[in-house]
């Protein structure tokens, strides 16, 4: 069978949500990235939504397991479980035989994290594995030309981690993460609630108090919301009122570490790319890029010009699909050897 005749499968193996496309088919698969295991058996539960929505309310006889955390593959055998149950639940198992896989990853993750990601592919039955930064999927998603000499900020803002790079002729000049995402931010919400209010609440009442009244900029019809949690002194539920303006400073204070690493991404990039990153402005891709006012913080801050990505809670995956244009041309190219890594150019002269 030749390459170009596979099923070509990509994945967005995000902390938050795992996403998954599979050609001729779409988007097959949107949903959290948690399984639910039963400790007295080791049989899984449920996964997705489903498990999901047992946050919080399980008993000891129930395990809740995120495998990807940060990008990053964490329990392996867990990732397996969720990946082959995923597409046992779409019907859509043996697709994976002899299929061309794309995983997308932060831009931090190691190479033995690569080999990970990858190894979990292969045993599900992939014929060639190919890894490749999410943040330069988010950018293709987000419609930027990265084929074309010139630089753009691409800023990718997930669940796990925030991925900072610059892009031009069909590559990453330079790229920094950081570990400040959407997780982070529920974090700081749980922690302000904590010390301000001495109420302790859970993960999914934090998720919806981000959600409700998150922002980093005033807006109309800003409000109160009530908040349900545990007294942590005398230990019975109490409700305490959060505004949108205690919010917004838990945010703020968050996002410096995000805008530090702008900043020393835009410090090493070459002088010749300076005009373009004026002329294009930033690009903000991610579940991230939906938080109120984001737009007008970051060109407050850059004096440079924003946009959002079109649709940036699948950014990633709809850039993977328009890069197999690539890949099929690579592929003809010889570029990809032994387990999809890339062959040298020294190796590969016709590679330009």
């Amino acid at each position: 069978m030749k390459f170009e005749d596979r099923t070509y499968i990509a994945l967005d193996l995000g902390t938050s949500n795992i996403l998954a496309y599979v050609s001729g088919q779409g988007i097959v698969y949107n949903e959290p990235s948690i399984i639910a295991y039963d400790n007295m058996t080791n049989n899984l539960l449920a996964l997705g939504q489903e498990a999901y929505d047992m946050l919080g309310k399980t008993h000891e006889n129930i395990s809740l397991v995120v495998p990807i955390r940060d990008g990053v593959i964490t329990d392996l055998d867990a990732a397996r479980d969720m990946l082959k149950h995923i597409f046992e639940k779409l019907k859509m198992i043996n697709d994976w035989k002899d299929s061309i896989i794309l995983l997308a990853c932060p831009s931090g993750v190691t190479e033995l994290e690569r080999d990970a990601l990858k190894q979990v592919a292969y045993d599900m039955g992939g014929e060639l594995v190919i890894v490749e930064e999410e943040v330069k999927m988010s950018a293709i998603g987000a419609g930027i030309d990265i084929e074309l000499p010139k630089g753009n900020v691409v800023i990718d803002i997930g669940g796990g981690t925030t991925d900072i790079a610059i892009i031009s002729a069909n590559d990453i000049i330079i790229s920094r993460s950081v570990k400040v995402a959407g997780n982070v931010f529920n974090e700081e919400i749980k922690k302000y609630i904590r010390s301000e209010y001495n109420v302790s609440i859970g993960e999914r009442t934090s998720e919806n108090v981000k959600m409700e009244l998150g922002s980093l900029t005033k807006y109309k019809g800003e409000r109160n919301i009530s908040v349900y949690g545990q007294d942590i002194v005398s230990g019975l539920p109490k409700e305490v009122i959060i505004s949108s303006e205690e919010v917004r400073n838990v945010f703020v204070n968050a996002f410096s570490r995000i805008t530090d690493l702008l900043i020393e991404v835009m410090e090493n990039t070459p002088p010749e790319l300076a005009g373009d990153i004026i002329t294009n402005g930033l690009t903000i891709c991610g579940g991230g890029a939906m938080i109120r006012g984001i737009k007008d913080y970051f060109t407050g801050i850059f004096n440079i010009p924003c946009k959002i990505s079109s649709n940036p809670l699948v950014g990633v995956v709809e850039g993977a699909q328009a890069f197999y244009k690539v890949i099929n041309k690579r592929l003809m190219e010889g570029y990809y050897g032994k387990n999809g890594d890339t062959l040298r150019r020294k190796n590969n002269p016709s590679l330009t």
